[in-house]
């Protein structure tokens, strides 16, 4: 294709896009069917994994669930079979392990069959400034909130591949798009995180696998109890989120094939002040939300709980 031609389809193109979301301000996009779909949630034990886990389970899908806690999971498989699961698999695992990843996914594969949706969700922090923090718990910080992601892509992509169909979510947090300080190590991860799946996500849709979908989720501090003590100084523009809410977010952008969930909607605008901005500009913006106070929040870095 010569250089014209091809600058005009991406002009028409561009061009139907925005008209294509203008319209859907108005009109809500058409929710995808996803009865019978097994999806796995990992950090399914509590918070935001059960939540969705709920969420899911009303709409007929099978629910597989990791955590490390056992209770938490018997709770959430209780919990999602009233929701309306059609069936509710749960199994330990320790997402930061790579072997035993791949180990419960071939028993997964085995048991119940090809994952088609996949919840990247179990996340930890340490809640330490960088210099304070433990080399322990920085590794274990990346291994649960970046590398488990490498490895159960790994495992259950190729299903996905094959069929050109599924769908991988990836929970996030704003901490993956900006910088928060006394979070060095944990947003550190959660970049790699967004980084990871929107570069997997461009390598399916270049390789022709359009049927399998994307969608990275990046919420501001979400109320689950991992980051009691954290306050927002502006509650209006950057509130502390209702986890429910999020949840319930969460499926309407699956539900929609919603590539990128920024959480609340300022981000976005947050978002893309950084990317124009001067750095000292973006740091008076920062301080003036808050974003450079100081983080104070407690540590469970034993449990694979979700917080953003």
């Amino acid at each position: 294709m010569n250089f014209f031609l091809e600058t005009m389809q991406v002009l028409l193109l561009s061009i139907w896009y925005n008209v294509e979301s203008f319209i859907h301000l108005f009109v809500p996009m058409k929710k995808k069917n996803i009865a019978g779909e097994v999806v796995l949630i990992s950090g399914a034990g509590s918070g935001i994994g059960r939540l969705m886990a709920q969420e899911f389970a009303a709409l007929g899908t099978v629910l597989v669930l990791w955590d490390i806690n056992q209770e938490g999971m018997k709770e959430t498989a209780r919990l999602a079979k009233q929701s309306g699961a059609s069936r509710v698999h749960y199994y330990l695992c320790d997402c930061s392990d790579k072997s035993e990843v791949y180990r419960v996914a071939d028993q997964v594969k085995r048991e119940v069959g090809d994952v088609s949706i996949l919840v990247n969700n179990a996340g930890i922090v340490t809640g330490k400034k960088f210099m304070d923090a433990p080399d322990s718990l920085i590794e274990k910080t990346v291994e649960v909130n970046t590398m488990a992601h490498f490895w159960t892509y790994k495992a259950f992509l190729p299903a996905m591949i094959a069929n050109n169909h599924g769908h991988l979510v990836s929970i996030a947090s704003s901490a993956g798009l900006i910088g928060v300080n006394g979070l060095a190590d944990y947003c550190a991860s959660k970049f790699a995180a967004v980084g990871f799946a929107e570069s997997v996500g461009l390598e399916l849709l270049a390789t022709g696998k359009d049927g399998v979908k994307t969608t990275i989720v990046c919420p501001y501090f979400i109320n689950t109890g991992m980051f009691d003590g954290c306050q927002t100084k502006w509650p209006r523009l950057l509130p502390i989120l209702d986890p429910n809410y999020v949840a319930k977010k969460i499926i309407d952008a699956v539900l929609t094939d919603q590539v990128f969930l920024l959480l609340p909607k300022s981000m976005y605008l947050i978002t893309a002040l950084k990317n124009v901005l001067q750095w000292k500009l973006y740091s008076l913006l920062g301080s003036y939300l808050g974003l450079s106070v100081e983080v104070d929040c407690h540590s469970i870095t034993s449990r694979h709980y979700k917080l953003h």
